[in-house]
């Protein structure tokens, strides 16, 4: 091997941490060409995740890392509506192996490489009336030692993502457990999020569960600023547990 094949591969061991995932653009960045990958993956030195995705042999993938590499292609993906709720402790019960959900402002497939290690569901969801560049309330989940890790959103946004899927994929008697649970959350930031939505199912179903299990953040938003439309009440179907509109 020549010193300088093994001064790639020394770069390729030692300078990502473990459990990233290579897009052929960062192979390149450590000196690695597209043919010197073929190769490196015939050697076994490399593994094909998919097309232009690569990792290390034997290292599993760290969810975080993974994220962040699905960032940098997918316009604002960020993790979302229940996945974040039963981070942040607000859960209807633990889950073994609970799906992923992400939110994105594009449409796109999630990689088979990826779902195949962390099972997810991606929302195709403009909720608010924000810039891309700039998600209201989405922030870096810090890991354990400060560093910045995917995108995630806030518990107050987690909600609202999750109440405006009910009707489509969302249980609406689980929906008003997790309201039931969301004790903690900031009424500021809240209202903050409502008077931004473009969902008026979704703001008039924060406030409806809110009165309904007397959440103490209910008392504090104001209505009348927020977009609730008209006055036409709901209609739960007891059947399915959805919710819908009267027209």
């Amino acid at each position: 091997m020549s010193t300088a094949m093994s001064s790639k591969l020394n770069a390729l061991y030692t300078q990502l941490p473990p459990g990233t995932p290579m897009t052929s653009k960062d192979l390149a960045g450590l000196g690695i060409s597209a043919d010197l990958a073929v190769h490196y993956v015939r050697a076994g030195w490399l593994t094909r995740l998919g097309r232009g995705v690569f990792c290390r042999p034997n290292d599993p993938l760290t969810l975080g890392l993974c994220l962040l590499l699905l960032q940098r292609k997918f316009e604002g993906l960020h993790v979302g509506g229940k996945s974040v709720l039963d981070w942040y402790g607000v859960r209807q019960y633990a889950l073994q192996k609970p799906v992923l959900h992400l939110y994105g402002l594009a449409a796109a497939r999630l990689p088979g490489w990826f779902t195949e290690r962390f099972p997810a569901n991606y929302h195709r969801k403009r909720l608010f009336d924000e810039q891309p560049g700039a998600l209201l309330h989405v922030g870096e989940f810090r890991e354990h030692d400060g560093s910045g890790g995917p995108k995630v959103s806030g518990p107050e946004r987690a909600l609202l993502e999750l109440l405006s899927e009910v009707g489509v994929c969302q249980p609406l008697q689980e929906a008003r457990e997790l309201v039931e649970g969301s004790h903690g959350l900031r009424a500021d930031v809240l209202q903050e999020l409502l008077r931004c939505c473009t969902s008026v199912k979704t703001v008039r179903l924060c406030l409806q569960l809110g009165r309904e299990v007397s959440m103490p953040w209910v008392e504090k938003l104001d209505p009348a600023t927020l977009p609730t439309g008209s006055n036409r009440p709901w209609v739960s179907q007891s059947t399915d547990g959805l919710l819908v509109l009267k027209p």
